[in-house]
């Protein structure tokens, strides 16, 4: 098996109680590991402590780690996560958990830890994190991990900084020799002019600042068009508005390939400015603006704000009276800088078109900027009742189930 140089420098050096890599998308940290799990596993069978798998959720840990651990070496040596949690890898039993939430740190209480691999860091609550630093209390107990960087105000960052005995590799992109030159121009140019150039490219722990997409606001002109191309299937966004807040439905659709991404129709009531809706008010608005989408493109889908579930129920029975047949979900609601690195790369790319007359979504895009709170380590959206945040929410969560479609192919080495 062909590795790079720093490949190869991990697998010699990489002996430390913590052992970790963090940097560039695609820059080949994850892929080494398929290697390196299996690796630790035989090294330490048969001595006393828990195998542990941690990640932001049980799902991720599933596509990120446990199905290109099967693609290497097969379904007899990987197994799936089952329904208790565990996961047979390479003839022991590995304990996977989601470290999204605080209560998650209570599944590793009690816990002694031979063996820990850590996939995306920085997504995880810094209780759980805390909570493992305890339960590797064997002398050989050890832990593998790798994330990409955040911001320098992370805890994981000051946890890299500090005196902890770790082993820190730092990879920027073209540290992956293997990696396909038009793949790497690629992803090059969708980050270019962004905070994320610097952190999926470089692999640097930079500040997010400034304004959130700075292409688009830049020239929003050029990212606007006054009708739409052929579009493949549209879905809708609904965010909720409270009593300082807006309601907002964005309607996008993607066209043939998944080339693009077009915002094709918005509605946007500001409840201090136009007045509160009632529910009754609300669902008829719903329905006119779905019975206009289903007129003119294939929508199957609506993805709303889960926080409320009554309003959902409320839509659910509107859509039922209508006849008009779509199914209503809970948006996946991923981390803001998940969603702001998806279009910002599709920007980048020139992937992005907005109709004109979408004017709501078109001006949040260009005065959406990063909150300046500095107690804050992770990037967020100024959202202080002084920018329009809530057609951007509608707006991502349309666009989540669409993620991969649109990210599909790209190598994963």
């Amino acid at each position: 098996m062909n590795f790079s140089q720093k490949q190869r420098e991990y697998l010699e050096c990489a002996v430390r109680r913590w052992n970790i890599k963090t940097g560039a998308t695609r820059s080949g940290k994850t892929y080494l590991d398929y290697f390196i799990i299996p690796k630790r596993i035989r090294s330490l069978a048969g001595k006393d402590g828990l195998i542990v798998l941690i990640g932001n959720t049980r799902g991720t840990l599933q596509r990120n780690i446990i199905e290109p651990l099967r693609s290497v070496w097969g379904d007899v040596l990987v197994g799936d996560i089952r329904s208790d949690g565990t996961v047979r890898l390479f003839g022991e039993t590995a304990h996977c958990i989601g470290a999204d939430k605080a209560d998650q740190a209570d599944r590793l209480r009690g816990c002694s830890v031979k063996y820990c691999y850590g996939d995306e860091i920085v997504t995880w609550n810094e209780n759980v994190f805390n909570m493992l630093k305890s339960r590797l209390d064997k002398s050989y107990s050890i832990f593998d991990g790798t994330c990409n960087p955040d911001a320098p105000g992370h805890w994981f960052k000051k946890f890299l900084s500090s005196d902890a005995d770790i082993f820190h590799q730092h990879y920027t992109i073209d540290d992956n020799p293997f990696l396909d030159e038009t793949v790497r121009d690629a992803i090059k140019k969708e980050y270019f002019g962004t905070v994320f150039y610097d952190r999926y490219v470089n692999g640097l722990w930079v500040a997010a600042e400034g304004c959130v997409y700075p292409l688009f606001a830049d020239d929003p002109a050029r990212f606007t068009v006054t009708s739409p191309p052929p579009i493949r299937y549209a879905v809708m966004g609904v965010d909720f508005g409270g009593t300082r807040s807006a309601h907002s439905f964005t309607l996008i659709g993607a066209t043939q390939g998944f080339e693009n991404l077009v915002v094709l129709d918005e509605f946007y009531h500001n409840n201090i400015t136009d007045g509160r809706l009632s529910p009754a008010q609300l669902e008829s608005a719903f329905i006119s603006f779905l019975r206009r989408a289903k007129s003119q493109y294939r929508i199957y889908e609506v993805f709303c704000d889960s926080a409320e579930q009554t309003l959902i129920e409320g839509l659910t029975v509107a859509i039922r009276r209508s006849g008009i047949r779509v199914d209503i979900r809970n948006a996946q609601k991923r981390p803001i800088h998940e969603r702001i690195a998806f279009f910002n790369s599709l920007i980048s790319h020139d992937r992005f078109r907005i109709l004109s007359h979408c004017v709501h979504t078109r001006n949040a895009m260009c005065d959406a900027v990063y909150s300046s709170n500095s107690v804050s380590a992770r990037d967020e959206r100024l959202d202080d009742g002084t920018v329009n945040i809530d057609s951007l929410d509608s707006m991502e969560y349309a666009a989540e189930s669409m993620f991969p479609a649109f990210t599909l192919g790209r190598s994963n080495r």
